[in-house]
């Protein structure tokens, strides 16, 4: 499965475009639509630079999810979890009771899951971060679109 336009407009609609590098609210150096790996200060990127990063790191965040998740999906559902693997990273899907329950076949219960992981480390204390909680919201909207009661 790949990722759909609707997986690459959360994302973007969440992380949006800078082309000089920033700390985001936990202080991670990022640039692009979210991209962190090997970012330094003071760098700087072309909008073309932008879009070939985040065809990449989605393309990592989308095998990942392939790789963890044992059970069928669909469209709504692999993308809403490529966002979430895309903003928190592989081990955290990995770990997660989230994915325990997808691959029970839970489907209802992971999706409730997407609502835990709103907080962030800023200042050494784990706080929500409004950010996280809308973007989770999203996710689980999309992953629920397909889900049947």
């Amino acid at each position: 499965m790949t990722p759909s336009a609707d997986a690459y407009a959360l994302i973007k609609r969440h992380e949006g475009l800078r082309l000089h590098a920033y700390r985001d609210p936990v202080g991670t150096w990022t640039i692009g639509w979210g991209h962190t790996e090997s970012v330094v200060r003071g760098q700087t990127i072309s909008l073309h630079q932008a879009e070939a990063l985040l065809a990449h790191d989605v393309g990592r965040a989308a095998q990942a999810v392939s790789r963890l998740v044992t059970v069928p999906l669909n469209q709504g559902m692999f993308d809403a979890l490529t966002s979430f693997v895309f903003n928190l990273g592989e081990g955290r899907l990995a770990d997660s009771t989230l994915l325990i329950l997808l691959n029970g076949q839970n489907y209802a219960g992971a999706a409730r899951e997407f609502g835990r992981w709103v907080k962030g480390t800023v200042d050494g204390r784990k706080v929500t971060l409004p950010g996280l909680v809308k973007r989770r919201t999203e996710e689980r909207a999309l992953f629920e679109r397909w889900v049947k009661s």
